[in-house]
């Protein structure tokens, strides 16, 4: 376990368990939102994106963190384990519904140097990441399915955690 990817809808506890392994694995951290994110929430260009994420795969050990299923190409071509937490709708729900309304009123940056922050006014929007998750999860679940039987990926050794005891005992039984 050496190239991981760490996949999940948002607010499954993708990026926390991403930052645990990657410490406890010593392998390098990487945020696909960050890549992608610019300030004052410009996106990158899908050309900009692959080659963002293409230097940033190009160690001998990592973990991507993040869903963004244009890089595949780039990033489970190159990965040996592929993380799925597959939690309920109603966990990520709630998690997303406290961590947005946290960050709206701390007003954390989201990623460094690009001031992008949530807000309430966000929250509530077309571009709502509530309404994003309610719109995504079914066919985001059957997709992965798809790909954990894909002839494409049998370099790859999936884990699907459904539950936060069970990411709780993965990340337990891992050595160092």
């Amino acid at each position: 376990m050496k190239k991981i990817i760490l996949i999940g809808v948002t607010g499954s506890g993708k990026s926390t368990l991403a930052k645990k392994l990657s410490r406890k694995l010593n392998c390098e951290y990487i945020s696909l939102d960050q890549l992608f994110w610019k300030a004052n929430w410009g996106e990158s260009s899908d050309e900009e994106l692959f080659v963002k994420v293409e230097a940033a795969t190009q160690g001998d050990s990592w973990i991507v963190d993040g869903n963004y299923t244009r890089t595949n190409f780039i990033t489970w071509a190159k990965a040996d384990t592929v993380i799925w937490i597959d939690l309920p709708l109603y966990k990520t729900f709630y998690q997303n519904f406290t961590r947005s309304l946290k960050r709206a009123v701390t007003q954390e940056e989201l990623w460094p140097n690009t001031g992008n922050r949530e807000s309430l006014r966000r929250m509530f929007s077309q571009d709502s990441i509530l309404l994003w998750l309610i719109k995504t999860y079914k066919p985001y679940k059957a997709r992965n399915i798809e790909k954990m039987k894909s002839p494409e990926y049998t370099h790859i050794k999936f884990y699907r955690l459904q539950s936060r005891r069970e990411v709780e005992n993965f990340y337990n039984s891992l050595e160092t």
